[in-house]
């Protein structure tokens, strides 16, 4: 197994190597020295898992120098969607034959399914084109607990390997899941819907241990929230799953789209119906494919945002309108400017005053979570009070606290806002903000906490007055494929040692 490892890190490691995250404390004073400690511990080992995270793609520094207040100008192309690539890579374990994966980005959470799919046997090569890669899942086999547990800290996508895994070998294991802590995001939904199909669950010190001594059924599955995880759980286990599948309130968001028609390619049956509901009749086996991923929506809006941010002018290629379109109405509503391409979006500042708006986040086809917090950066700059009711993640606005040391009006409502025009229904967790502009933002000092509120602060950096250092850079490099060339290619001002 050892030799095994070994090679196949090598093969990954050729792949496209290119430069492109406190909890309460005691009242004694021996409970505060714990709570610290804990606490210094954590953050330590976010920077460890950053650190690690940006060298799997190139980064050789933990941090840039920003000289800000240079509207960003120019092109840049984004690749495949960090939130189907990964997902499509650990659909290749359910095919009989090789697939091929096109438009792949080079980040880090690529690399982290790479290496897991690695441990599992799975031989994946380069292609001859760039972020073209070959997955061939001919020799799967079991992988030790403590190799996987490695691989995984930095990822949540091993919960995702259960289904193929448990169709190809009878048991599967998860470690302890890692991610950006932007909330809870418990596993609940992805374990009872594994039982659902007849999987036997047994909790370790460790992680999971799954079995499924009788194989695996159909089953009829409600979610209790269009969870985007859980849907992709169900599909990539019913797909071969004795029988029909039935799953009501599932999430219908375009990467999930791009994932039905993946299978579809392996030879699946699925068909989506009216009212989130997704019907998957179970085939006996299915073969490899060959697709192209859909762009990244996320690292477009991102991109968008610092362009109004920063009054700049971006053109950012790779993108369509279809997937865009709620983004472009709330863009537009601020006060930004874009024209649609057949080859990509370009999106600028046209001169005068930002608008405020009111946001609430939810589900496709409403605003995105990830779409809030890179825009938060530009409402600063609007002119009035703007609201965002953030329904998804429950600490999502702790990057906020950044942007109000640079100078911005923004207070954050821990337990919601209740506004009798609202169309989401409101969630128990729910958070709000409110962000009052426009605010001159000046440079500072900045570690990033998570994947979306870090390139926040990256374009917060860009923006501001005086010059910012971000450390903690390769947390970024989790969703964010070269993102330092990029910068250099739009004309930002800023240091970045090697």
């Amino acid at each position: 197994m050892t030799e095994k490892l070994e090679s196949q890190t090598e093969t990954v490691n050729t792949l496209d190597a290119v430069e492109s995250p406190a909890h309460g404390a005691g009242t004694e004073s021996a409970e505060n020295e714990t709570s610290a400690e804990s606490a210094a511990a954590q953050a330590e080992g976010l920077r460890q898992d950053a650190q690690k995270a940006g060298a799997r793609v190139g980064l050789t520094s933990d941090e840039i120098i920003i000289n800000g207040g240079r509207p960003l100008k120019g092109r840049i192309e984004v690749r495949g969607a960090k939130n189907l690539a990964t997902k499509a890579m650990v659909a290749a374990l359910l095919g009989k034959t090789p697939s091929v994966l096109r438009n792949v980005p080079n980040i880090s959470d690529v690399r982290v399914v790479a290496g897991l799919l690695a441990l599992h046997g799975v031989l994946i090569t380069r292609g001859e084109q760039a972020g073209e890669w070959r997955l061939d899942p001919s020799n799967v086999e079991v992988a030790h607990q403590a190799d996987i547990d490695a691989h995984a800290g930095s990822s949540r996508i091993p919960i995702l390997f259960c289904g193929p895994l448990l169709h190809r070998l009878g048991e599967a294991f998860i470690p302890d899941l890692g991610g950006c802590r932007i909330g809870d995001r418990p596993i609940d939904f992805h374990l009872e819907a594994l039982r659902n199909f007849g999987a036997v669950i047994e909790k370790l010190p460790s992680g999971i241990s799954l079995t499924a001594p009788n194989g695996l059924k159909g089953a009829n599955i409600e979610l209790p929230y269009p969870s985007v995880g859980a849907t992709e759980q169900v599909l990539l286990t019913a797909v071969l799953a004795e029988g029909q599948t039935e799953l009501r309130n599932a999430a219908i968001e375009p990467e999930i789209v791009d994932l039905i028609c993946i299978l579809q390619k392996m030879g699946a049956i699925i068909s989506m119906e009216p009212n989130r509901v997704i019907f998957i009749e179970g085939v006996s086996e299915l073969r490899g494919y060959d697709h192209r991923a859909i762009f990244d929506r996320n690292e477009a809006a991102s991109w968008a945002a610092a362009a109004l941010a920063t009054k700049g002018d971006v053109f950012v290629g790779g993108v369509q309108q279809e997937e865009m379109m709620t983004f472009l109405n709330v863009f537009r509503k601020v006060g930004g400017d874009f024209d649609v391409h057949d080859d990509g979006i370009r999106f600028w500042h046209p001169g005068g005053a930002l608008k405020p708006v009111t946001i609430e986040t939810d589900v496709h086809p409403g605003f995105m979570t990830d779409w809030q917090q890179p825009l938060v950066v530009a409402l600063t700059q609007a002119e009035g009070q703007s609201t965002i009711h953030e329904t998804v993640y429950e600490n999502r606005f702790g990057f906020t606290d950044a942007l109000v040391q640079m100078g911005a009006d923004i207070v954050v409502y821990k337990d919601g806002l209740n506004d009798a025009t609202r169309r989401v229904k409101r969630r128990e967790f729910e958070q709000a903000a409110v962000i009052t502009g426009p605010t001159p933002l000046h440079g500072a000092d900045i570690e990033v906490p998570d994947l979306r509120g870090g390139f926040s602060h990256l374009i917060a950096a860009l923006t501001a007055e005086g010059q910012s250092k971000v450390t903690n850079l390769g947390i970024i490099s989790r969703g964010y494929e070269n993102f330092i060339e990029k910068l250099h290619l739009l004309g930002a001002d800023f240091v970045y040692e090697s």
